[in-house]
């Protein structure tokens, strides 16, 4: 999948022209981390004769393309508030084919210090966000797109216009390859998720639920399309897990 628009560069010219930072990196006796003042282009590509290849979580939150102006100041009412007396914290005035140019060099150099076991996380809002995907589905291809993750927001910030709420921004998390690190983030059942679902009890009182042991969808190749205890999967579905370990579930 590929966007075309002006002044697309080729990504040999960006990985190969793209000029190094000077880095002055000053930090405590025994410290491990780094935190860089300076244009993130040359920075990341500075950073590939240490991390290339190496780093395993990006998380990224660029501008929005808003064509504006954010300021911050010390007397504000809320976070959204702003006064034409405040300083400009950051602008963001790069739109259309530039930013995502813009956007594109830093994902390319970003790939490339990724392990291949690495995943990255790009905060974007819904009104460039389409845009965005198909560049991420260009630099990471579009088998390792993973999620588009939903961020809630706290302030909508909607006033009066005529449409929907805008309540929301995305995440869009890709990983280099196909077998990203993951560790599935949990939290502890309520009282309510357990009567919710968990809704049969056993003799022994506990509580518990049932799934299909298959899943939709045939598989040409590979155990989970084979017979299982003289049973095949029904039609159109596959066993949701190798026979081996639903023998093993059954021992349990």
């Amino acid at each position: 999948m590929f966007l075309t628009y002006d002044n697309k560069k080729d990504e040999k010219d960006i990985l190969e022209r793209t000029l190094e930072a000077k880095l002055n990196i000053v930090s405590g006796h025994g410290a491990k981390n780094k935190l860089v003042h300076g244009d993130n282009l040359s920075v990341l590509k500075t950073l590939f004769s240490d991390y290339a290849n190496k780093v395993d979580l990006i998380y990224i939150d660029p501008p929005f393309a808003t064509n504006g102006h954010f300021r911050i100041g010390e007397d504000r009412a809320n976070t959204i508030s702003s006064s034409n007396g405040d300083a400009i914290a950051y602008s963001d005035t790069l739109i259309g084919a530039e930013f995502l140019e813009f956007l594109r060099e830093r994902l390319i150099l970003l790939r490339e210090l990724m392990s291949d076991r690495g995943s990255i996380y790009l905060h974007i809002d819904y009104k460039i966000g389409h845009y965005v995907k198909l560049i991420m589905d260009e630099v990471f291809g579009i088998k390792n797109f993973r999620n588009d993750i939903t961020r809630i927001k706290c302030n909508p910030k909607n006033f009066q216009r005529k449409a929907y709420g805008n309540t929301k921004d995305l995440i869009l998390f890709y990983s280099k390859a196909e077998n990203p690190i993951w560790n599935d983030p949990k939290a502890p059942y309520s009282d309510d998720d357990v009567e919710r679902l968990f809704k049969k009890t056993d003799r022994d009182n506990r509580k518990y639920t049932t799934i299909p042991l298959h899943a939709p969808g045939e598989t040409a190749n590979g155990n989970t399309g084979k017979e299982w205890r003289g049973v095949t999967p029904p039609k159109g579905r596959h066993w949701r897990s190798d026979p081996v370990i639903l023998e093993e579930w059954d021992k349990q």
